[in-house]
């Protein structure tokens, strides 16, 4: 059994199916690319897993748990975390007091508290440069990199990242994919959102590419990356993955 088990995902907006059936996994340690254009139902993959937003079919097993229905923020606290998509971090208060925010779940057990920061301020320095600064005032680059380090102050064994990239220049954007490897090195599972595919495949173990709400290709990173199908869809959107 793969440490995170998605089967048959049906979700709903109103009337609308979003999710027709989504199906994957992601073993320990990988990272696992999910692509496809925009509404093709990634962020809703994410949501649904995170239990943001709760399918009307389908099951989510964590750690050999069906977790479908429990509450988000006890999710969390079983291992599981999610970078959503525009970082939402908190503008108003420090680098650090966001970092105490994701670690609620210690915050009575200081040593453990101040060894996560610690381990997080070693892998993005910038963030120890700036711990004390409002996150309001970070660049954009630095703002990512927060918000990734928040969701790391709870230890999560699944990582889920939603668009980490967006919104960077491109030698930002590597600068946070290749954190993202490293993150994974260490024996976090990683599902990424991404909305540069020839990045994300380069970085990814496997990766599933998601067409209306449908799986329509799915295989290991570097064989998917030379796929003509991925490649004509990454040049003249993802019609193609439905047409091939």
């Amino acid at each position: 059994m793969a440490l995170l088990e998605v089967r048959d995902l049906h979700v709903f907006y109103g009337n609308i199916e979003a999710l027709k059936g989504i199906s994957l996994d992601a073993e320990e340690g990988e990272i696992v690319a999910i692509l496809g254009g925009n509404g093709a139902g990634k962020t809703t993959t994410l949501r649904t897993i995170s239990g943001l937003l709760r399918p009307r079919t389908g099951t989510v097993t964590f750690q050999g748990r069906n977790i479908v229905g429990v509450a988000a923020h006890a999710i969390v606290g079983l291992g599981l975390g999610h970078v959503p998509e525009g970082r939402r971090i908190f503008t108003i208060l420090s680098v650090e007091e966001n970092l105490n925010l994701g670690a609620y779940l210690i915050r009575s057990q200081g040593a453990l508290l101040r060894a996560r920061k610690a381990a997080v301020y070693q892998l993005f320095p910038r963030l120890a440069e700036r711990k004390h600064q409002l996150a309001g005032t970070l660049s954009g680059g630095e703002q990512q990199m927060l918000a990734i380090g928040r969701a790391l102050m709870s230890d999560p064994k699944v990582l889920m990242l939603d668009e980490p990239s967006l919104g960077l220049s491109p030698l930002l954007a590597r600068s946070v994919l290749k954190t993202v490897r490293e993150v994974a090195n260490d024996g976090t599972t990683v599902l990424l959102v991404e909305q540069n595919a020839r990045q994300a495949l380069a970085i990814a173990d496997r990766a599933y590419v998601i067409e209306t709400g449908r799986i329509v290709l799915e295989g290991k990173a570097s064989i998917l990356a030379t796929d003509e199908r991925v490649q004509k869809a990454y040049l003249g959107g993802f019609e193609a993955m439905t047409s091939a």
